[in-house]
């Protein structure tokens, strides 16, 4: 089999599946989404996230994202889902590979507005989900999460 080379995009074909972040953010019945601007998945609805820098912890990470892409203060109150989406290319090839560590977050502050790579911040009513285009899986986390707004799992460091 031939080598894969990285593609202009350092996330396509990665030697090593990326390290991402998710923000799960109810307000009553209602949740924080994002339509994503950018390939891969442009045109869909997903929870705000994004890759984790180098030397940043988990909750910050979270917490810098969902402002980068909505606009929201937030703070990470605890882990809620670890989701693992593996994109193939047209030859089943792994193009995009992401661990992603989703978080229960909690407004702190801010205005709602669309930035970074998001074409369009909104808060939609749970019952209102089935009718979006979204993210494989995001649909399924949300209806996961929804019910228990904390988990058990923590982070451990030394």
């Amino acid at each position: 089999m031939p080598e894969i080379q990285p593609a202009n995009d350092s996330r396509r074909f990665p030697a090593y599946p990326l390290l991402g972040v998710g923000g799960i953010v109810f307000v009553d019945d209602q949740i924080l989404l994002v339509e994503r601007g950018k390939p891969p998945l442009e045109g869909c609805w997903s929870l705000p996230g994004g890759l984790v820098e180098t030397g940043e912890r988990l909750e910050d990470a979270v917490a810098r994202e969902v402002f980068e892409e909505t606009g929201l203060r937030v703070s990470a109150e605890s882990i809620a889902t670890v989701f693992e989406r593996i994109m193939p290319d047209a030859a089943g090839r792994p193009e995009y590979h992401y661990v992603l560590v989703d978080f229960y977050c909690k407004v702190l502050s801010g205005d709602l507005r669309a930035g970074d790579d998001s074409r369009r911040a909104e808060w939609f009513d749970l019952s209102a989900l089935a009718a979006l285009p979204m993210t494989a899986g995001t649909r399924e986390v949300i209806e996961a999460c929804r019910g228990c707004r904390h988990t058990l799992p923590q982070i451990t460091r030394p």
